[in-house]
């Protein structure tokens, strides 16, 4: 029994090991106190939860279902379901949610997220049940759905154990983010429509605010044509092309109106209110006293014939007939104006000339015969109808703030938007919708620009410097660039700004058209030049954006048109000229990651006329524009008669029969105009807006308003009631019929730089947008000083700059 015992004690020791110290907690105990822990612990597993149970699929009919989508895609979402994708929802539904799908509510919860889902994507109104789009949303669903009920945190669906748009590494840090396949660094789109901005930790290199800036030019600019039918924009259906078919001309003009039409009908005047006129009624019969607040009704140009001596309001397209009569155009048909009754709202305060669309209000006077020679002709509906509209009233349409078009009803006071009714969905620039991407690019804007240094709003990364009229062969042009960019490049390198706009024309007379600015070797040389320049200072080219937009002078299209308006929107200055200033800065780069270890960014960007920026997506937006556009407003402006004429007292009026009631409304409207739409200007701006001293004051209580700010707040409303950045005719200005979407001022940017060399510097704001007017660099009439524009994109205001070289 001894040796037995011997021989066990032998043989345990030769399977475990004798513990050394004490022994370490083990949840399963050994079966007998004389033996030890084994030599591999037994491995521990956290009880499995009980799987909860499958769902039964059912055959669910396409019928039964339509009452529940109805309710949920069209009446809770705005949105039209085909019968093609009513069956794929219930195929769906009856697999997914079983015979719970109406007791537990699990179909409703799945449409619900399908039709987020749809929107977040971009999707239409209409939602068809062909193609991948809706059956890619089906199976990102399907892979959430536990029991028939979708996995939803914080209004997201949940794709596993994060749901942020930054990857985290294995200590549970926030690591860099994602980059698209063959997308540049520039071009890096990060995820954050997800992304807790406000929890995360950010790197370091997207702090910058250059990191969130976009260039998209006139040509890669997302072609959206708006349906009127269905009130929503569409892609265009064909790829655009330089040589369009005819009926692209029509199209554009169709897209102008119907445009301008939607934006007036959103416009308080012109909506009626069912409460508002039975109030009216009640109000009406308890005191004869009560004054009826109206709304305006435009009436269609078809529906005047036979309506001979009443009143209306028109929309139109104001041109010239070839018999050289006024006349307005809609989709229905044209009508010869009488003006000379015609007063302007508000008087002198904004320009109308041939190509606007514009708002008449008036009376309809029918005739036998159209006055006139017969070059017009007379075809009724569709054509030139008979008759005259004498005109009491013209104005242009009231633009739309961008919050309204874009459906930013309400900004709080913390930051956050509360959406409403307009075109949130729509994707404007390719930069992401404001409905997607919106919330998550303001919380960013708001962390990296509004927590950064506010004690000095003049200095810092958020600011875009811009130069107008920058003429490469004229060397005190390159002496006041040289003068700006030191200025600059002695700040300190995390307070230089981020982009340098320079602004065309970059030669004083057209190239290759026999001018004095040479030909094509010339033109070469003079951006040499520029090159050699800029390598003067190695740090503003490291740290910032160069962005290049040629005006009508710069090739090619300048070997034509000998130094007339060229087509629009013209390309970029070719790469042939442009060599050497994208070989400087690669070289600056190169020595500055030598020098620092870190790499340089730097670049400079050829871009087209207009083109425009965009910053941190759809929060901020800037055009950049260069044409001569008051000059040619100028030359082609109606003249109407003296304000301060008496329309009484001509023999040939009677309000009786021009309709006094309705014009008393206008005259109401212009003085509602020029109150209300006063617009913003700062007084620092207002003083470096003109040099030229301001004419004194009359004794009868003249405005103190200088001319030139006068000017300048007379080309804004213009041009921003419009919509459009070449309100002219073709034979003008042309336009290349593909690309014209291009031109459009909707919704309303949050800056516009509108370089005109024949009007005085400015920075105007109006209805949220701030214009502004570099000017010339250099200026004929003030030697020594070079001006230029500041545009801090915190504040979102421009600040006129100059100093002496």
């Amino acid at each position: 029994m001894a040796d037995l015992g011997h021989n066990l004690t032998v043989q345990a020791g030769s399977l475990f090991h004798t513990a050394k110290g004490p022994l370490k907690s083990n949840p399963i105990p050994s079966s007998s106190p004389a033996f030890s822990t084994p030599v591999h612990p037994i491995r521990t597993s956290e009880p499995q939860e009980s799987s909860r149970p499958s769902t039964l699929p059912i055959l669910l009919p396409p019928a039964t279902l339509r009452p529940l989508a109805f309710r949920t895609f069209t009446k809770k979402h705005n949105l039209t379901l085909t019968s093609s994708a009513l069956q794929l929802f219930a195929t769906f539904i009856g697999k997914q949610c079983g015979s719970g799908w109406r007791e537990e509510g699990l179909a409703e919860k799945v449409l619900d997220e399908i039709a987020k889902q749809w929107k977040k994507n971009g999707g239409g109104l209409l939602v068809p049940g062909e193609g991948d789009e809706l059956k890619n949303i089906l199976r990102k669903i399907e892979s959430t759905i536990d029991a028939g009920e979708p996995r939803i945190q914080n209004g997201l669906i949940r794709h596993g154990r994060s749901t942020s748009g930054l990857e985290q590494d294995a200590d549970g840090h926030a690591a860099a983010p994602l980059e698209r396949p063959g997308a540049s660094n520039r071009d890096n789109i990060i995820s954050v429509s997800t992304l807790q901005t406000d929890k995360l930790e950010m790197p370091r290199e997207l702090k910058d605010p250059r990191r969130w800036l976009k260039v998209v030019d006139a040509f890669d600019q997302p072609r959206l044509t708006y349906n009127a039918n269905q009130k929503h924009f569409e892609t265009a259906p064909r790829p655009p092309s330089l040589l369009a078919g005819s009926s692209q001309k029509t199209q554009l003009f169709r897209q102008r109106y119907q445009l301008t039409y939607q934006r007036l009908l959103r416009n308080e005047s012109f909506q009626t209110s069912a409460v508002a006129t039975i109030r009216h009624g009640v109000l009406q019969r308890a005191s004869s006293l009560t004054t009826a607040q109206r709304a305006y009704k435009l009436t269609p140009i078809a529906n005047l014939l036979g309506r001979g001596g009443s009143s209306h309001m028109l929309l139109g397209l104001l041109s010239i007939s070839p018999s050289g009569l006024f006349i307005v155009n809609d989709l229905t048909g044209g009508i010869t104006l009488d003006i000379q009754y015609a007063r302007p709202s508000p008087e002198d305060g904004v320009w109308f000339t041939p190509g606007m669309i514009i708002v008449v209000d008036g009376q309809y006077e029918d005739e036998e015969s159209k006055a006139g020679s017969g070059l017009d002709g007379n075809t009724g509906v569709g054509g030139t109808i008979g008759g005259i509209f004498v005109v009491f009233g013209i104005t242009g349409p009231p633009c739309e703030k961008r919050e309204i078009t874009l459906g930013l009803s309400d900004n709080h006071k913390d930051g956050t938007h509360v959406t409403g009714a307009g075109f949130g969905w729509v994707d404007f620039l390719g930069v992401g919708s404001e409905r997607a991407a919106g919330k998550s690019m303001r919380s960013l804007e708001t962390q990296i620009l509004k927590n950064g240094n506010t004690e000095t709003p003049g200095n810092g990364r958020d600011r875009i410097a811009i130069l107008g009229e920058v003429n490469l062969d004229s060397a005190k042009t390159l002496q006041a660039l040289r003068k700006v960019l030191a200025i600059y490049a002695a700040e300190p390198a995390d307070q230089m700004p981020m982009t340098i706009v320079l602004m065309g024309n970059f030669v004083r007379h057209a190239v290759m058209a026999g001018g004095g600015s040479g030909g094509s070797i010339e033109y070469k040389e003079y951006f040499d030049s520029l090159a050699s320049t800029l390598s003067e200072y190695p740090s503003m080219l490291q740290k910032t954006t160069f962005i290049f937009v040629p005006g009508d002078n710069d090739p090619w299209s300048s070997a034509f048109s000998a130094g007339a308006p060229t087509v629009i929107p013209r390309g970029r200055v070719p790469d042939l000229f442009t060599s050497r200033v994208r070989r400087v800065f690669a070289t600056a780069n190169s020595d500055g990651e030598k020098a620092t270890g870190e790499k340089a960014d730097g670049e400079a960007i050829w871009s087209t006329n207009p083109t425009r920026l965009t910053l941190f997506g759809p929060a901020q937006e800037i055009v950049l524009f260069r044409d001569d556009v008051s000059s040619r407003l100028r030359r082609n402006a109606v003249r109407f008669p003296s304000s301060g004429r008496n329309l009484t007292a001509d023999a040939n009026y009677n309000p009786e029969n021009h309709g006094g009631e309705q014009r008393d409304c206008v005259r109401q409207e212009q003085h509602r105009t020029s109150v209300n739409e006063a617009m913003e200007i700062d007084p620092e701006l207002e003083a470096a807006a003109s040099h030229i001293p301001a004419p004194k004051a009359k004794a009868s209580g003249s405005s103190n308003v200088s001319p030139d700010l006068h000017t300048a707040r007379k080309l804004v409303k213009t041009i921003l009631d419009q919509g459009h950045l070449s309100p002219f005719p073709l034979a003008q200005r042309p336009v290349l019929w593909d690309y014209a979407g291009s031109l459009q001022l909707y919704p309303l940017p949050t800056a516009l730089v509108l370089m005109d060399t024949e009007a005085p510097a400015f920075a105007v704001g109006l209805d949220g947008c701030h214009v502004m007017n570099p000017g010339s660099l250099t200026s004929s009439t003030r030697k020594g000083v070079v001006q230029w524009m500041e545009y801090n994109v915190r504040i979102q205001r421009g600040r006129a700059k100059e100093a002496r070289y």
